[in-house]
């Protein structure tokens, strides 16, 4: 006979990987969203005015950003709702689909102006470089000042560094256009504006890449890329008492909301303060505070993973 013990710890005030970072604010998506779209509307305008391709690649890649966050506010708000009786994680996964649509639109935009770019690059066309740099200033100094409001939690959040990458790479865009813009009024030729657009999308597809195969990842209900269940296993397995751990699984119930399943199998059983103290241990030692684990005194025959 199998003796079973559940316990579900949270353990909160046992994290000391400096996961306490403020959630997602739903204000500063809306200040980003704002800022970048008003800008969208300048560039844009500016572009046709300049007839510039990097000015117009840029103002389509700031407009795929709009879009971005505007996802990524969604979901912050959408984590944030009560859970229902038959969505009983809430709506926190909303934030990992926002990421991955925030990285897949980068993508599309990024073959939007890869296109444009590789036909003027073959059909170049006269410009205004003075024009070109006054707006592509602007840009540096709007998207790089959207980028630090997403600065804080980065680093933990995939959805916030989706949008902080987004800026991110905008702000270069807009130094990349300065600098064409100088190069043509320096030399007169006109196939650098293109060829500049050309070289900034190859850079924002190398970074975009990390953050599109994590989110695609997490979307799976792979572990977050920051914890080793190698070790996590490692862990369970050296607890007192312990002769085998199997069913482990670690997933993201959201961007910042890892959680933990297992079977561990301890012939003198377990009561609450041992699994209270494992939990804790989890909490401490991986940033886990969602773990559920589970006693068993005798080991099973068809178990594979132990």
């Amino acid at each position: 006979m199998i003796a079973m013990h559940g316990h579900h710890g949270h353990a909160h005030d046992h994290h000391d990987h400096a996961h306490h970072h403020p959630a997602p604010s739903d204000k500063r998506y809306t200040i980003a969203i704002a800022l970048n779209l008003g800008f969208v509307a300048v560039e844009g305008a500016a572009g046709f005015f300049a007839n510039s391709t990097a000015l117009l690649s840029d103002a389509t890649h700031n407009l795929s950003d709009v879009l971005g966050l505007a996802l990524a506010g969604g979901a912050a708000w959408l984590a944030k709702q009560q859970s229902s009786t038959q969505r009983t994680y809430g709506f926190s996964k909303a934030t990992v689909l926002a990421a991955l649509a925030n990285a897949l639109v980068l993508v599309i935009a990024c073959g939007g102006i890869l296109w444009e770019a590789s036909r003027r690059l073959f059909e170049p066309e006269p410009t205004q470089p003075f024009f070109i740099m006054a707006v592509a200033a602007i840009g540096v100094l709007i998207n790089g000042a959207t980028a630090m409001l997403f600065l804080a939690g980065r680093k933990e959040d995939v959805n916030v560094r989706g949008a902080y990458l987004h800026m991110l790479a905008d702000a270069g865009v807009s130094a990349a256009v300065i600098v064409a813009g100088a190069a043509i009024f320096f030399t007169g030729l006109q196939w650098i504006d293109p060829a500049i657009s050309l070289a900034v999308v190859l850079l924002i597809l190398w970074g975009t890449w990390g953050l599109l195969r994590e989110s695609f990842d997490l979307t799976l209900d792979a572990a977050p890329a920051n914890i080793d269940v190698a070790k996590v296993r490692a862990f369970l397995a050296a607890q007192p008492g312990v002769t085998a751990v199997h069913d482990l699984h670690v997933w993201a119930m959201g961007a910042t909301k890892p959680a933990l399943t297992a079977h561990l199998v301890r012939p003198d059983g377990g009561d609450d303060a041992f699994l209270a103290e494992v939990s804790a241990g989890i909490s401490k030692t991986f940033g886990i505070s969602h773990v559920t684990l589970q006693i068993e005194r005798a080991q099973r025959d068809d178990c594979e993973h132990c």
